[in-house]
Parts: structure tokens; sequence; C-alpha cells
């Protein structure tokens, strides 16, 4: 399912051409400093990876030593993926082969050492919201304590890891409704909980509200060995008060799981997330599909273009930003890969300390302002000119 026609990556474009002190420039420039801490990976998990068609990279990010507290470093790894079958195949099919496929990449995350993974959005299945189409999308819905999850806490107990499971959630006690959730599991393979998508797009082919609404879990930080972690799904990261309350709330790494096609955001990724860790002083990790999925039945996108049977390019390029606004390369715009990055918890202190964001923030002059324009009767702070 992946693209044949479309550039790999814009970072490989850049290393292969520049060298040397230009390149080292363009780093310190572009990525936040001039070296990429690459962490060697082993070479029996070079070949997995070379066996099963996956990219695989790993860096580091280190803090400044410190005399009163120990370093907290955590291992994170993210994924990205194609679909495995084809869109018309039966769904038991489709899910079992991207469970296969994911079975083999966190293999190779533990490998590594990974302590904590997060998947992409509606990992497990197509992105077929585009469609419209109620049958059979709807199917793949399952509740939190179903078959993915079932199959991914076998393999958190196994690797000792947490694991971010984004969802199609159904929820069986209230109505059998919808949600879009990503699931947590921890190291026991318990899901410790869950949170439901707080941004939905209705814009393009995005056309999500047909499936579910607004999530109801507010902005939870979960509290795992290895690190306090928080999930903004996908449309989320468009909405800087949604990264600020994950903050608020004491995030340390905050996972964006998303699907997002090449003609409409791409030019927005690789800022959005990075913007977030500098603004809120912790770690973000973008996470995006990968491939171009085709559907049985044609849709438009109601802007009088023709219609067709695929939502476009799901373009890859996950990365990790630190707080302190470095970041990594990206993975592949075409392929299945996943990026894993060595952090010192520490660093988002540091950092907090040395820019003073938190500080300075004024929640309590927000707060009143924020309150008065949700009211009906709101009247804009606009100054005029006096004639």
């Amino acid at each position: 399912m992946a693209a044949t026609n479309e550039i790999d990556s814009l970072d490989k474009l850049i290393s292969s051409t520049l060298t040397g002190k230009e390149l080292e420039e363009y780093n310190r420039i572009h990525y936040g400093r001039t070296d990429h801490h690459e962490l060697q990976i082993t070479k029996n998990t070079i070949e997995l990876a070379n066996n099963n068609n996956f990219e695989i990279s790993a860096y580091d990010f280190p803090a400044k030593y410190e005399e009163t507290r120990k370093s907290r470093i955590v291992k994170v790894g993210i994924i990205q993926h194609s679909i495995v079958l084809p869109t018309d195949s039966k769904i038991t099919e489709q899910k079992s082969s991207i469970f296969e496929k994911i079975g083999v990449i966190i293999s190779a995350a533990a490998s590594e050492g990974v302590n904590i993974i997060c998947l992409q959005e509606a990992w497990n299945m197509p992105f077929a919201f585009c469609t419209r189409e109620k049958h059979p999308w709807c199917e793949f819905a399952e509740p939190v304590n179903g078959p993915s999850t079932v199959f991914l806490a076998e393999l958190a107990t196994k690797y000792s890891m947490v694991i971010v499971s984004p969802i199609l959630e159904r929820d069986e006690v209230h109505g059998d409704t919808i949600w879009n959730t990503a699931v947590v599991i921890n190291e026991f393979g318990k899901v410790i909980g869950k949170h439901r998508k707080n941004h939905i797009p209705r814009v393009g082919d995005f056309n999500e509200s047909t499936y579910y609404f607004e999530g109801n879990t507010g902005h939870p930080v979960f509290d795992t060995t290895y690190g306090k972690i928080a999930i903004n799904i996908c449309y989320g990261r468009h909405h800087p008060l949604n990264w600020l309350m994950f903050g608020i709330n004491g995030a340390e790494i905050v996972f964006n799981p998303s699907a997002t096609v090449a003609g409409l955001s791409e030019h927005l990724w690789g800022v959005e997330a990075r913007n977030a860790a500098i603004a809120n002083s912790y770690f973000t990790c973008a996470i995006n599909r990968v491939g171009t999925e085709v559907f049985p039945n044609e849709f438009t996108s109601a802007d009088g273009k023709p219609a067709h049977k695929d939502f476009g390019h799901f373009y890859g390029s996950s990365y990790v930003t630190a707080p302190d606004g470095a970041r990594t390369p990206s993975l592949s715009r075409v392929k299945d890969g996943l990026l894993i990055a060595q952090m010192d918890l520490n660093l988002c202190r540091q950092i907090k300390d040395k820019w003073g964001f938190t500080m300075t923030q004024r929640l309590d002059l927000y707060a009143k302002s924020l309150q008065k324009a949700a009211e009906i009767d709101y009247e804009p702070q606009v100054v005029k000119s006096q004639l």
C-alpha cells in the first residue's frame, strides 16, 4: 500500500546534498543541533528491519548533569506503517495482517530496550472515514478490552513495555457509540486508562464527525513507571490550548498519533508538534501513517472536483522533538518505520528553568479573558480610532 511515486525523505535529500560545514550549519538551524546524536542499533535489529521492509533509526536527547537529581532515562518508540491487505478484504483478515506486521516492529523496539511505544491513529484499520460509509468500516470498532488490546497487552507484558494504542472504540455501555480513543496499557498488560480525541476535523475528506464526536475525557496525563505521558490525537495538534492543558497537567511526553495526507497538511507537519514541545517544555512525538489507501467505492470531497477512491498519500515523516526545540530527522514519507528516542526527562525542568515559559505564561489573565470570550454576549476588546 506504500506509494511509489513520492519523495522518500526531505531529510535524506538534504543530507545527501550538503557536506561538511554546510551540513553542520544546516543541522544547527533546522534541527536545533549540529549532531543528531544517533544511537547505535544492533546488527540483529537492523537485519530484522531489512527483512521486514521497515526503516529504523534511533537518537539521543541528553540532559545536563545534576547533583540533586538522578538522570531519568527512558527509551520511546513510535511506529508508522501502511495497511497490509486491500480495503475490500475481510475485516478479520485486515486486522490480523496488521497485527502480524506490528508484532514484528514492536519486537524490534523491544530488542533495542524501548520502554514506551505509541502507534499511529486508528492503527489497526484503514483510515476509511473519508468514505462517509458506515458499512463495513464501523465493524472495525471494538471495546477498550477488545482484540487489539488483548494482542498488545501480551506484548506489553512480554517486553515490560507501556503501549499506547489508538483505536476506533465501541462504547458498549453507552449505547454502542463510537469514539476515536487512545488506550494506555502498562508494562503488566493492564489498561490504566484511555483518552478520547478532543477535536474532530470537518475539512476536506476528513469526515470523522460522521462516525464520532468530540471526546469527553478532558486532558488526562498517565503517570507510568517510565514517565508522565499524554496523547494529543491527530487534529488536536492544530489547537494550542489542547497542547497547553496536557502540559498544565504535568505531561513530560506528549504523543500525537495522526493520519494526515500530503495535499492538506504537510507544510504544517514539522511545525506544530515542534512548537508545542517548545511552548510547553515537554517532549513531543508526532506519528503519521504511511501509504495510499484505496477504497471500493468512489467518494467526493465536496469541492467540485471529480470523485475518487483514495484519500491521498499519507506521508509518514514521524519525528520527535525535545523541550529545547531540538528534533530528530523524520522517518520516510513512503515506508514503514520505527523511530527510537532516548530521552532524559530531566531536560523538561531544565528548559523550564532556562526559558521560563511556564513561569511567565499568565494563566490567570487568559482564564479571565477566555471566560469572557465564552459568554454569548461577549464584546471583543477592540479599541477604535476616534474621529
